[in-house]
């Protein structure tokens, strides 16, 4: 199983290397993915319905990917990890996509002392699932070992 995911990692890296360029000229020309936002908002919390994974180009997107499916990462790994300050519009941009990425309140101690709780997001089997399906649909098909 680890080396299994270790391969989609490095699928998921070579496409957020390859969708680099392809990234400006989608962002030119528009997201396709907002038409379908409303409806996976819409059915996102439904168990019942299983919303496909619309996949991205967006090299924020695939870093942050490529670290979930390695580990769990806090907030602050997410921005470090995406580029980016927000790390948690970052998911929440995932999200309309068609991940769920959860995120799970833990108990630490900041630097004054005090138990805080912290956010750490982490993939659910069905991510996982979803996201092996569109690198497959991508042409990045995932090598299974003799065990798989």
């Amino acid at each position: 199983m680890k080396a299994e995911l270790d391969r989609l990692a490095a699928a998921v890296l070579a496409l957020h290397h390859e969708g680099a360029a392809s990234w400006n000229a989608l962002k030119k020309s528009g997201d396709p993915s907002k038409e379908y936002s409303a409806f996976q908002d819409a059915h996102q919390r439904d168990s019942n319905v299983v919303v496909e994974f619309l996949g991205t180009e967006n090299p924020r997107h695939l870093r942050v990917i490529d670290a979930l499916l390695k580990n769990p990462q806090t907030r602050k790994a997410i921005d470090m990890w995406g580029g980016c300050s927000n790390g948690p519009e970052l998911v929440a941009e995932l999200r309309r996509r068609g991940l769920d990425i959860p995120c799970d309140k833990v108990p630490c101690i900041d630097r004054d002392g005090f138990e805080v709780k912290r956010g750490v997001y982490h993939l659910t089997a069905a991510d996982r699932r979803k996201i092996g399906r569109w690198l497959v649909r991508r042409g990045k098909t995932v090598e299974r070992g003799s065990n798989a």
